[in-house]
């Protein structure tokens, strides 16, 4: 008979929120979101992709390197303040600018003394209509590694690398406790509705598997809103929806599609454990068979 596990809760705070071309107030909205969720007992809060200001990626505009920022730097120091502060771990997403001509697409983890725990730079570099990353950001090269942090070890990923099944099991295999996705991700307002939703489905349906295949939870957040296209195009429309699920992939949270929303969830930690005895993914992986995984394509 299954023994009932003793609970490890980890409360999770999502902050989903909508961007303006005003940094400060972007920026200002965070922090109050932050603290709200750590007024509602919020250990670890998540913001979305590239928090501080609108989707700078639709267009390719070298201006938009300045809004690039050295890490540690300045929006680094105000969030440490503030975890210290709030004693909460923040995931933040940040334009990294690593040295003249090289920046990266970055997440960093601020643990509760206010100590940098660690980074993650985004390693899949979308290059499509209207998400043209391949411009700014150079591929991360730390590789998939979960950050230690005083909540536990945490497996950050970023939005495009959410579709790749590679990149979640290699964060499970290091020992992830769960898998984090700050994502910046919407329809055009041209495309037809059954195709915006479709794409939505699929966004969620992916990561939903990535819980289910690994036996671990997945924290999702999302940006929302229009935001225009600098070229007069019709800008993306970004559908919220950010999510999170335990380990078999049942919904545990979910944002609406068209408002800001800050919500804390518990977590149970210790249903992954349960989960994994009873679906045995990574016992029965075949790994003398997967050589051909290191191939582009098998011809």
């Amino acid at each position: 008979m299954q023994k009932d596990r003793q609970k490890k809760l980890l409360k999770v705070g999502v902050v989903q929120q909508s961007c303006t071309a005003d940094l400060a107030a972007n920026f200002a909205k965070s922090i109050a979101q932050i603290r709200i969720a750590a007024e509602q007992g919020a250990e670890l809060v998540v913001l979305q992709e590239l928090h501080r200001g609108l989707y700078f990626c639709q267009q390719e505009i070298s201006d938009h390197f300045d809004l690039a920022e050295p890490i540690p730097g300045p929006s680094t120091e105000i969030l440490a303040a503030l975890a210290r502060e709030l004693d909460v771990v923040i995931v933040a997403s940040l334009f990294e600018k690593r040295g003249v001509g090289l920046h990266h697409n970055t997440a960093v983890v601020i643990d509760r003394d206010g100590s940098i725990a660690g980074k993650y730079r985004k390693m899949h570099i979308p290059d499509d209509p209207g998400y043209y990353e391949k411009f700014y950001f150079t591929p991360g090269d730390l590789g998939f590694h979960p950050i230690q942090t005083s909540v536990g070890k945490l497996g950050i990923l970023v939005c495009w690398d959410q579709w790749f099944p590679e990149a979640a099991r290699l964060m499970a295999m290091a020992g992830a406790d769960v898998l984090i996705y700050p994502t910046a991700i919407g329809w055009s307002p041209q495309e037809k509705h059954d195709e915006q939703l479709r794409q939505r489905e699929a966004w969620i349906t992916v990561q939903r598997a990535h819980a289910i295949a690994n036996g671990i939870p997945v924290i999702s957040v999302n940006r929302v809103g229009h935001e225009p296209d600098p070229a007069g195009g019709p800008g993306l429309q970004f559908w919220g929806s950010s999510f999170i699920t335990g380990p078999q992939g049942e919904f545990l949270y979910e944002a609406a599609t068209n408002q800001e929303e800050t919500n804390v969830v518990a977590v149970d930690l210790s249903r992954s454990e349960t989960v994994r005895r009873m679906w045995p993914y990574l016992r029965d992986r075949r790994i003398d068979h997967y050589g051909d995984l290191l191939k582009i394509y098998r011809d």
